[in-house]
Order: C-alpha cells, then structure tokens, then sequence
C-alpha cells in the first residue's frame, strides 16, 4: 500500500543551449508528488503519515523553492553570484529564514544562504525527479515520484525494500531503533 504526500515549489530556472522559450530565465510553481510504499503499520494502521513525509521531504527540498536552479556550467551563474555579492545578500539575508541544509549531491549543490541550486544537468521535470529521488532515497521507501512543472509533468517508479523499522505509535521511521518524534524504543 502506499501514502501519498504533494509539496509546491516555487522557482526560477532556464535550459541553458535550449533553442526554444525555456532558454530565458523563467519562473514555475511546480508540484511534487512523493509515494511512499509499505505494509500497513498495525499500530497506527498506515504506510507512513503524509504530514511525516513532508516534514521529511521539505527539510531538503525547501532549497529549492524561492530558489534560482542553474546549471554549472550556465554563464548566469556568476552573473547572478556577482549581483548578489553587490547587494550583499550572496552570503545571506536576515529575511532568508526558509533554507534547508546545504547539499552536494552527484547531481546538485544548494547554496541556501543565497536561495541557489546549481545542478549538473539541465532541471527539467524529468531532471528534479532524480534530484529529488537521490536526495531522499535513504529518507523514505520511495515508490513513485511525480513532478509537474508549467504544463511538463514527468513520472518514474522505483522498486522499494519495504522493511523500513517504524514507530508502532506514530507509523514514522525509527532512527537507530528510536522514533524521533514521540521516543518510543524498540526492545
């Protein structure tokens, strides 16, 4: 069985080389959709809570909304990096308040002080689900990503493992055989 959670993201982004309209910087609200699959957890009786896999998936993911999303090898980039250093902002803002921890993936690198993602590959749909998939792989038993994006949506399934340890109060992962939100122990 699965549970079902959607996140918004707002951002800015282009496809460098692109011939087309998508070679101008441009902004989308795109739409996550993250399917988790398990057994049902007799304790609580689902998969995992959807309010869980948000909190779990925003953590990270909140990088990259309200963010400029650029390739590395994109010459805004240090355009945009050079203006930000004139504002003052490249190093951060005391308005920034909505950043997750910075990452550096094979496929991406957030920049959360400067509200900045700078990816390997152009962020098409196609490109945020893997992004997104190798982000929280080890976060939650993924068995489907979906994410629309202006009138671009894109979809991959991934086979899970479906033995992930879980509180048998709140249905959430168990960290090292501890739930992290009520603190229940596994004997």
């Amino acid at each position: 069985m699965k549970s079902i959670a959607t996140l918004n993201l707002q951002y800015a982004h282009r496809f460098y080389g692109f011939r087309g309209e998508a070679q101008f910087l441009h902004g989308h609200t795109g739409t996550l959709t993250i399917e988790v699959e398990d057994s049902i957890n007799e304790g609580v009786n689902m998969v995992f809570p959807c309010n869980e896999i948000k909190k779990t998936a925003w953590h990270i993911l909140q990088n990259f909304d309200h963010a400029v999303v650029l390739r590395e090898d994109d010459p805004l980039l240090p355009a945009i990096l050079n203006v930000y250093e004139e504002q003052g902002i490249k190093n951060g803002a005391p308005q920034n308040t909505m950043k997750g921890p910075a990452f550096k993936t094979e496929l991406a690198t957030a920049y959360p002080e400067c509200r900045l993602v700078v990816t390997k590959e152009t962020m098409t749909t196609e490109g945020m689900i893997k992004m997104v998939y190798e982000l929280l792989k080890d976060e939650l038993n993924i068995s489907k990503i979906t994410f629309t994006s202006g009138d671009n949506t894109a979809s991959c399934e991934y086979n899970t493992n479906n033995k992930t340890d879980r509180c048998p109060l709140c249905g959430i992962s168990l960290v090292k055989g501890v739930c992290p939100k009520c603190g229940y122990k596994k004997e």
